[in-house]
């Protein structure tokens, strides 16, 4: 079941975002700055933060950030972040299951586009995306401001 994610899941939001060789270097579990952003996200109406519930445990997590602009007639963007599924959950078809959910909620409210940017070594995600329709269209740049 892929619902809302609530303050007792953030522990677990974070487990799966360090399993993941990337999310390993990057990740400090028990920081209290995990509570006030996810505070920030639950008060954001622009903000989704979702996650794959397995009886009881978290195995899926992504977050949806609608940001409303002017550029293509006023149009509204639905763009995903954090996208993990648990790495024994990989493969069986929970990521594109999370992935299609997130593209209802962006239909539902309306949004003219879905985006995603993935780290350019994540091959694997890269073909994932492709499979589900996404199109490598443009360059994602990024400026790190705090480690």
């Amino acid at each position: 079941m892929i619902r809302t994610a609530t303050a007792e899941d953030v522990p677990a939001i974070v487990a799966l975002l360090m399993d993941d060789p990337l999310g390993a270097k990057r990740e400090i579990p028990g920081d209290p700055r995990y509570a006030a952003a996810f505070a920030a996200i639950s008060a954001d109406p622009n903000q989704i933060l979702a996650v794959a519930d397995a009886d009881g445990e978290i195995v899926g997590t992504l977050q949806i950030t609608f940001t409303p602009g002017l550029s293509r007639v006023g149009a509204t963007r639905a763009t995903v972040e954090g996208v993990r599924v648990r790495s024994d959950q990989r493969g069986n078809g929970l990521g594109q299951q999370l992935m299609e959910w997130a593209i209802k909620e962006a239909t539902t409210r309306d949004a003219a586009m879905v985006q995603l940017t993935t780290d350019v070594t994540r091959t694997d995600a890269h073909r994932f995306y492709e499979r589900l329709g996404f199109v490598a269209s443009h360059v994602g740049m990024k400026l790190t401001l705090q480690s």
